[in-house]
């Protein structure tokens, strides 16, 4: 019988579920709302209708699925099914395995979910064919995930990667996130509208501002709106400026940068964290080095969950 695996990545707006064969093609995909509103126990239900989607339209026998990935936003306990924060959840020593289903005979592994979207460009996109993978993803929250001589690396703890929460300037306690993951450029957006001129202000009213998605953002930078402009060139500085600082310090072969906010911001935003990330490394560190997209886009954690389980084995 041919193996399936599951990957379920869980971020801050959304789950996305996806059934996928052996040689991790996506078969089918199921996508659900989700809100720190809804508490653990409404997400995960919303998590099971989403496995229970996929599996019923994939078609296949659940008795072939070998192992499911489950990515979430937040810091796991290793080798275990807690989770000890969740920041953009509100999440705080939740136990993921207690709240699953029972009738599930599938073993699962719960995973950082910006670790797994990592693993997935390393096993099967944009850095697929690296050993030294440094990723970085700009959506609700910043997050990252380190590959080091072709392993997942997790560090002693088993936190490595959380850049979003690297100190850019500590006499005002700014981490990355606060500048450059959508939840905090809104707070921002908020502030800088306050102090704006009429006619900015008038371009933004009746949008909500804690529910602006990122294609959203997207629109009003591409109209030159000063308010957009001014967070997304600050992001863009942030992202270059901590980028740097860890290839400085682990001399990554790939770096690849993905997420909702830099895919819904295009080319333009790319290209600016690129040439920041240059103007703030060592001369020559760059040498052979590649910065690159996503080339997986919402697949990458899916994939990286599935790819991840499979490359582990049997548990």
């Amino acid at each position: 019988m041919s193996k399936h695996w599951l990957g379920v990545d869980l971020g801050g707006t959304k789950i996305l579920a996806g059934l996928l064969d052996d040689d991790l093609n996506v078969l089918a995909r199921s996508k659900q709302p989700t809100s720190i509103e809804y508490g653990p126990d409404g997400v995960i239900e919303r998590v099971v209708q989403a496995v229970e989607t996929v599996v019923r339209e994939s078609q296949v026998d659940p008795a072939s699925i070998a192992g499911m990935g489950f990515a979430i936003p937040g810091q796991i306990v290793p080798g275990q099914s807690i989770v000890r924060f969740a920041p953009n959840l509100g999440w705080r020593d939740v136990d993921i395995q207690k709240l699953l289903p029972a009738t599930w005979t599938w073993p699962v592994t719960i995973e950082n979910d910006v670790r797994m979207g990592t693993y997935g460009e390393f096993a099967h996109g944009a850095a697929r064919g690296a050993k030294h993978v440094f990723g970085i993803f700009a959506g609700t929250g910043v997050g990252g995930g380190l590959i080091l001589n072709g392993e997942l690396f997790h560090g002693f703890n088993g936190h490595a990667g959380e850049i979003g929460h690297i100190v850019l300037s500590w006499r005002r306690a700014r981490s990355l996130e606060s500048i450059a993951g959508r939840k905090y450029m809104m707070k921002r957006a908020k502030k800088l509208l306050d102090e704006a001129p009429k006619r900015v202000r008038k371009d933004w009213k009746g949008v909500v501002l804690e529910r602006v998605k990122s294609s959203q953002l997207a629109e009003f930078y591409a109209k030159d709106d000063p308010i957009a402009v001014r967070i997304v060139d600050d992001a863009a500085r942030a992202l270059g400026a901590a980028i740097a600082s860890v290839t400085n310090l682990i001399s990554p072969e790939v770096i690849v940068i993905g997420g909702g906010v830099t895919e819904a911001l295009g080319t333009d935003f790319f290209e600016r964290i690129q040439d920041f990330t240059k103007k703030s490394m060592l001369p020559g560190s760059d040498a052979n080095m590649r910065i690159v997209q996503s080339t997986l886009g919402d697949d990458a954690g899916i994939t990286g969950c599935a790819a991840y389980v499979k490359a582990k084995g049997p548990q």
